[in-house]
């Protein structure tokens, strides 16, 4: 039996700052010694996603979600005044003054200090990511596991 604190995030958001909070908490929760896992699923695979397509072969319907659905991290909207666009330019201008983390550099920094990205299968199956589409250091679960970290988890939070 361990004494170990255990943080689990379910992040369904695509949105650019719901994702910056699971990431910010992740980190910070990493860094005071928790075992910290973050379990994707639906929109918060988008996070996971590579900004350059992979040559994989998708049905119709997978190809239309591919194209509606933002490529990685840097490119997903807010969720209150997108502005036609212009709020994800203007929360990162923000950011850099001063001199905070972007959302890719966090997820970077999430898997340095060995938080567990976890990207749903039984979405991935429903929306036609494969493991190529995605960014490296995954592992590939479904929701069994996902209940597995959380059942003894201290911390559990859902974004």
């Amino acid at each position: 039996m361990t004494d170990q604190k255990k943080t689990t995030i379910i992040l369904f958001s695509g949105d650019y700052d719901k994702t910056m909070a699971a990431f910010i908490i992740a980190n910070g929760a990493a860094a005071y010694d928790h075992e910290v896992t973050i379990f994707s699923t639906f929109w918060g695979l988008n996070a996971f996603r590579k900004e350059q397509p992979a040559p994989v072969k998708k049905g119709l319907l997978e190809r239309m979600f591919a194209k509606m659905m933002p490529r990685g991290a840097d490119r997903m909207g807010l969720s209150r005044m997108n502005f036609a666009g212009m709020g994800p330019q203007m929360i990162k201008h923000v950011i850099q003054k001063h001199n905070a983390m972007p959302l890719p550099d966090l997820i970077e920094l999430a898997k340095e200090q060995g938080v567990k990205l976890v990207a749903c299968t039984m979405t991935m199956d429903l929306l036609g990511l494969q493991p190529e589409e995605l960014i490296d250091g995954l592992e590939y679960a479904g929701v069994a596991a996902y209940l597995g970290e959380a059942e003894n988890g201290n911390v559990n939070l859902f974004i």
